[in-house]
């Protein structure tokens, strides 16, 4: 009888070390609109590479690497998109997601080789590093661009919306206010799913014509709203049920109090705050990814991290509310329930 021993290998450190050979090779991809290419049908390899200009040196090993890593299927030297790749990645679909993959391959990819220094002194290392003007400052000032990343913003918490709407129960409420609403996905979903409901959509007034068209095509403007101004400088909209995607993360404690205590305000008796996005687990062990997402915040911001279900309950309970829970959405996301 033959006896079989774990030994330790590499192999997981050699993937982990060299993990950015394949995120540069999907944003380079993504970059250069292969996925969108392909979406018109299958190419064989020559007339690829003459559509996207490569090299013929290393175009053969391009799409072989991202047809082993996936995103490609290949059939002789015809190539063709996976069903992911075709539905996320190509730019003419209103399901695209490359948004957010274009602004870390120009963006974060850069940043992110300064994590030592950040990690070293606790400062921000992007566009505002040295006092230069933030990401969000120089979007906001660009219509067309910001028009591009709300849509992205979209495409990214699309799922996690969609849950929230079927798994939360707004038929025991009438209304809703989505903080920093973006292009409004998640006030469309909640809406769709409900008729019964009127809902707001809260955000900088550059948001206001982005909203209203996406609300109009999704056939709820009659219910959803949209109201400009600043959560950080104004009392929230009242309303029965107060919710904040992907907002808390991005500030100090003081500020994640204060908006907490903010939507507290905002609530009637019996009514609810939703806060939800990549939550850590309690015992900050498992989800990754919203681990790295705290150290992205440390990038991207001056103060902000990310937290876990148990750091969100106890900031809810100090602001007032007195029922507390966390449920899981999709992939990495959870959100964190407070009922006044």
């Amino acid at each position: 009888m033959s006896e079989t021993h774990d030994h330790p290998t590499p192999a997981k450190i050699l993937e982990t070390g060299l993990a950015f050979w394949a995120s540069k090779t999907l944003l380079s991809a993504v970059e250069m609109g292969l996925f969108t290419e392909l979406a018109t049908g299958p190419k064989g390899y020559e007339e690829l590479r003459g559509r996207l200009g490569l090299h013929a040196r290393s175009a053969h090993d391009f799409f072989d690497t991202l047809t082993a890593l996936g995103f490609l299927q290949r059939t002789g030297d015809v190539y063709a998109n996976s069903r992911e790749c075709d539905l996320f990645l190509d730019r003419k679909k209103p399901s695209y997601i490359g948004g957010i993959l274009e602004m870390a391959n120009h963006r974060l990819y850069g940043f992110w080789g300064h994590l030592t220094e950040a990690l070293r002194t606790g400062q921000l290392q992007n566009e505002a590093k040295g006092g230069g003007r933030s990401f969000f400052e120089a979007l906001y000032a660009d219509p067309a661009r910001l028009k591009q990343f709300l849509a992205s913003m979209t495409g990214l918490s699309h799922g996690a919306n969609l849950t929230i709407a079927r798994k939360f129960p707004f038929r025991d409420y009438k209304t809703f206010v989505d903080v920093g609403t973006a292009q409004g996905d998640l006030a469309v979903q909640i809406a769709t799913a409900h008729p019964h409901l009127r809902g707001v959509g809260f955000d900088l007034p550059e948001v206001a014509s982005t909203f209203e068209e996406y609300a109009a095509v999704t056939g709820v403007a009659e219910r959803v709203k949209f109201t400009g101004g600043s959560f950080l400088e104004e009392p929230l909209p009242k309303a029965d049920v107060v919710l904040m995607g992907h907002i808390l993360h991005d500030w100090d404690l003081p500020t994640k109090k204060m908006l907490i205590e903010k939507a507290y305000d905002a609530l009637p008796a019996g009514g609810a705050l939703v806060v939800y996005e990549a939550i850590i687990d309690d015992a900050r062990s498992q989800n990754a990814f919203g681990l790295m997402m705290s150290l992205n915040m440390l990038i991207e911001t001056p103060g902000g991290f990310d937290y876990t279900g148990a750091d969100c309950s106890a900031w809810m309970r100090e602001a007032g509310f007195k029922v507390t829970r966390v449920e899981a959405l999709v992939g990495p996301d959870s959100m964190v329930v407070a009922i006044k």
